[in-house]
């Protein structure tokens, strides 16, 4: 018997306040402020951020001008989110919400985006036609998803070996297929353009022993994993990161510099 959906997103969601995704994020920022850069959203444009984190897009967006929401499924990602605009004077909204029942009118917003965020939710077909919902006709949609073959995409298959994720949802990394994005997409937008690209500035001031250690104490995934594993689990899953990250890594001086393809998808709503 499958599992009830309701029970898949309460672990998920579980999943996603452990540890600490705000620590987490931070080392991820300066490449989405990058990314952002290239999604050239305007001042004065209405953006919805769906599965907003702690704001890593949210927050350098608002900063910029733009009128910006986030929505995320993890309470305390939402309360970090608030926290950090707030401290920084910024008029962001943030609020709890389900990217399969996102709680905002049709066509609320300019632009919807999701930077490896929505790729996680477990029915792909429900959060297509919730982005398209809440976005204007003609309005703007930009994904950033992990590819498979990718060293994210690699090491949620690692994880998920040694910690077998619920059965029926779909693999997250499809979302970093091309044909399945527009097979998705399809009925909603037009105009698609899907790139691969290398996620930029994704840099640590240390070494990939400790940045296996630094994952499974800020990021809810890996942490989720390390603890359902016994001693003998957790040194493999400890040795099978560390050969990941050590081949995806681009430093030499013993810091690392994580070379991860994503796919960039942009789209016109119908």
């Amino acid at each position: 018997m499958l599992p009830d959906i309701s029970t898949i997103k309460a672990k998920m969601k579980a999943t996603w306040m452990d540890g600490d995704y705000g620590e987490f994020s931070r080392y991820m920022e300066p490449g989405a402020v990058e990314i952002l850069a290239g999604w050239n959203i305007a001042p004065g444009e209405r953006l919805l951020d769906v599965a907003c984190g702690s704001g890593q897009i949210a927050i350098p967006a608002a900063r910029a001008g733009v009128h910006v929401t986030g929505v995320d499924i993890a309470t305390n990602l939402i309360a970090s989110a608030r926290e950090r605009a707030d401290a920084q004077g910024l008029s962001a909204q943030f609020a709890e919400g389900d990217a399969e029942q996102l709680p905002y009118g049709d066509g609320s917003f300019d632009v919807v985006v999701s930077l490896v965020g929505v790729m996680f939710a477990p029915r792909p077909e429900k959060v297509a036609s919730e982005l398209a919902r809440v976005c204007s006709p003609g309005g703007r949609l930009f994904l950033a998803n992990w590819t498979p073959s990718g060293m994210a995409g690699q090491m949620f298959k690692v994880v998920a070996k040694h910690v077998p994720p619920p059965v029926g949802p779909p693999p997250a990394t499809l979302w970093g297929d091309e044909e399945t994005v527009k097979s998705r997409l399809a009925d909603h937008f037009t105009d698609m353009t899907l790139a691969r690209k290398i996620y930029p500035l994704w840099r640590y001031p240390f070494s990939v022993p400790e940045l296996v250690e630094y994952f499974r104490k800020f990021y809810g995934p890996v942490k989720r994993a390390f603890a359902a594993l016994d001693d003998s689990g957790q040194q493999s899953l400890t040795q099978e990161l560390e050969e990941i990250f050590s081949t995806y890594n681009q430093a030499q001086d013993g810091t690392t510099e994580l070379k991860s393809e994503y796919l960039e998808v942009a789209a016109i709503r119908r």
